[in-house]
């Protein structure tokens, strides 16, 4: 019998075990009916995003602190290439630098302004009109390489039969052809305006998308309430109203401004560029990396190029994340 008892009495304690466990197990299989699917479709982004975005940015921060030249296994020596860079590279410091900054200032926040006011103006037209108009602002930016190897060059181009020495040979305004991108006085000039030009990427759709999500009651409130042309309505209703859009369009301007390292070498066709006067942080990364072959080198500027987007970006999401 006492037996018998002692018998009753585990299984009595595995059942209240069991009955305590199956709420859980209960709440876990209703997380998973609900959630399960849409964590299971984002796994895949997952797995691409660790392989192809996190493993690459460990694994240049653990170079950076090497030297390694591709050949040899890479050698630890601490915060020497971040010392040399700050201290015994005068091409970063005096030409790789300004010019990442002036290139930054000017096509940053002047892609970003163009890209709204653009936006904002095409909004207003009709669904017709409005696609059509943004397909042509926008078809730069997927075929930058093609048009600077095509129009841009030929634009540019240093011979007499370029478009521009052209015109102005025939206007008298100059006497013989210009070496328009091998000068560096004029070199910065033409990248700036070649990166404007092809700015309206996908940070100028979500602009326009956001403007065209805006209730219209939102303007007739804003009229009743003394909004009374045009500008205030930007600043007092547009703009509060799209700051997603606002800070994925600057996200992408400044990650692309700091990667658009490639035109200068694409205009020139040569990296460096003619007297360092387009040399960006990417050209110098590239100089490093696969030319001279110092990849440790190269990945602490690649570092430090990182450091800045980041810098800039949590600049942006101050700027247009509310406080609520």
């Amino acid at each position: 019998m006492a037996t018998t008892s002692s018998t009753l009495i585990e299984q009595e304690k595995v059942r209240s075990r069991e009955d305590r466990f199956r709420p859980q197990e209960g709440k876990f299989r209703q997380w998973l009916n609900k959630e399960g699917s849409a964590y299971a479709f984002l796994s895949a982004y997952g797995l691409m995003f660790t392989i192809f975005i996190v493993v690459p940015v460990l694994v240049a921060i653990f170079l950076s602190f090497t030297f390694f030249d591709t050949i040899q296994t890479p050698s630890f020596i601490g915060l020497k290439n971040y010392i040399a860079l700050l201290t015994a590279d005068d091409i970063f410091m005096r030409y790789v630098l300004p010019n990442t900054i002036k290139f930054a200032v000017l096509v940053g926040p002047g892609g970003y302004v163009l890209s709204f006011m653009l936006a904002w103006m095409l909004a207003q037209l009709p669904k017709g009109p409005r696609t059509i108009f943004a397909l042509i602002l926008y078809s730069p930016s997927m075929t930058t390489g093609v048009a600077m190897a095509v129009v841009w060059k030929t634009l540019f181009s240093g011979d007499q039969n370029g478009y521009l020495n052209s015109f102005l040979l025939g206007m008298n305004a100059i006497q013989e052809p210009v070496q328009w991108l091998q000068s560096p006085e004029y070199l910065m000039t033409i990248m700036i305006v070649v990166t404007l030009w092809s700015s309206m990427g996908v940070g100028f759709l979500a602009m326009l998308a956001g403007i065209l999500e805006i209730n219209p009651e939102l303007y007739e409130v804003g009229s009743l309430d003394g909004i009374s042309n045009r500008f205030q309505e930007i600043i007092h209703i547009t703009i509060p109203s799209m700051k997603p859009q606002m800070l994925f369009g600057a996200v992408m301007a400044i990650v692309g401004t700091f990667q658009a390292g490639a035109i200068g070498v694409t205009l020139s066709g040569a990296n460096p560029t003619p007297q360092y006067a387009g040399q960006l942080i990417v050209n110098h990364v590239e100089d490093y990396g696969f030319l001279r072959y110092e990849m440790g080198y190269a990945a602490a500027v690649s570092v430090v190029l990182l450091l800045m987007v980041l810098f800039f970006s949590r600049v942006a999401n101050r700027l247009f994340v509310s406080d609520d």
